[in-house]
């Protein structure tokens, strides 16, 4: 099947489980819910995460926390969920993390993005200004998983050993 575009270019565009599939990419439907809302974009091409924009001023204290709102709902298909994830630069810079990293949005979340912004310095406050780019949106597809009880499991080279058990240098209970 051959399909083109308004511009004559290759591609075709069909509808899967609510979602616009344009030659194997998926197209995520995007709510902007206030005046300062921006969709969310790739720094570069080929990123694998989308940046997330402060829709609100606000200043996280010294060893803090504040919830900050994007100001953006997403249309996600069964099938897809979406990740945020710190920005490195701001955590290496600035010592601003997320809370709840990753943050989970499922698919039938339709309600806005907020995040919990940390801010580890025992000194500095970090303002956050409208527009700037405070975390990450990595989209994961879904994989249909059954669970089901059993007596025993298979034997595996780690077996049941825990944190530090790769043998890192980190001290651990094993557990």
């Amino acid at each position: 099947m051959t399909c083109s575009d308004d511009n004559g270019s290759p591609g075709c565009a069909f509808e899967v489980s609510g979602a616009l599939h344009v030659t194997g990419t998926t197209s995520v439907p995007v709510r902007l819910l206030n005046a300062h809302a921006r969709v969310p974009q790739r720094a570069y091409e080929h990123d694998a995460a989308f940046d997330l924009y402060a829709a609100e001023e606000s200043v996280v204290e010294p060893l803090s926390r504040r919830v900050i709102g994007t100001g953006v709902a997403l249309g996600l298909p069964s099938g897809l969920a979406a990740l945020t994830l710190p920005r490195s630069g701001l955590a290496a810079r600035n010592g601003i993390s997320l809370v709840n990293t990753p943050g989970l949005i499922d698919p039938g979340y339709r309600g806005e993005i907020r995040l919990i912004l940390l801010n580890t310095d025992r000194l500095q406050p970090f303002a956050v200004a409208v527009g700037d780019r405070i975390a990450q949106l990595l989209f994961v597809p879904l994989t249909d998983i059954g669970l089901h009880v059993a007596e025993q499991l298979d034997d595996t080279a780690r077996g049941e050993q825990g944190f530090g058990s790769s043998g890192t240098g980190e001290r651990g209970s094993g557990e």
